[in-house]
């Protein structure tokens, strides 16, 4: 039995590769905040450490001066992506709609992005990475859906054409091929 039991758990190791662990001794200085006035918009985002450990992304989305976002975006080590994976995160939101955005080299011009639901509950949301188009600027590109072997950033990004406070929960993003 014992047996067993180290073999199912070094099947889990495998299936899953650990992206970011939010927690009361992470650093979060590597995450860069990046808001519409890079464009002359006013919305205002950021990124903190509550008491619990998890990371809060929240701030107000601004539509003066032609703004309307707020993202966080996190440079990493190059990770291989398998076919067929997913990029899982444990998260606890407000309602609104955020997009996952991966890039395969931190120096692309454009991301690869897919649209997700909160609700005010902790969830497990997937995103096949397969799934994710690729965009600059808000408008699709001419580009297939990720097929990369490997991504260097990953990001949020809330952008609803609407002003609106915002509230996102981290706990812990991961790599999986189920």
């Amino acid at each position: 039995m014992p047996f067993l039991f180290l073999a199912l758990s070094f099947s889990l190791s495998v299936n899953n590769k650990l992206i970011f662990d939010f927690n009361k001794n992470c650093a979060l200085n590597k995450w860069i905040v990046v808001n519409d006035d890079v464009m002359g918009g006013k919305s205002n985002g950021k990124l903190i450490l509550n008491k619990a450990g998890n990371a809060v992304f929240k701030g107000e989305v601004s539509l003066e001066n032609n703004g309307g976002f707020s993202s966080i975006r996190y440079k990493m080590k190059k990770t291989t992506t398998p076919k067929k994976s997913y990029i899982s995160m444990k998260i606890r939101g407000d309602g609104k709609r955020y997009q996952l955005r991966i890039k395969e080299k931190s120096n692309d011009y454009y991301s690869y992005v897919k649209y997700f639901q909160t609700s005010n509950v902790w969830e497990e949301i997937k995103i096949p990475i397969n799934s994710m188009y690729p965009s600059f600027r808000g408008r699709k590109i001419d580009k297939e859906n990720f097929n990369k072997t490997s991504i260097e950033e990953i990001g949020f990004l809330i952008g609803n054409k609407k002003q609106e406070k915002f509230n996102l929960e981290i706990d812990k993003i991961e790599l999986s091929t189920k």
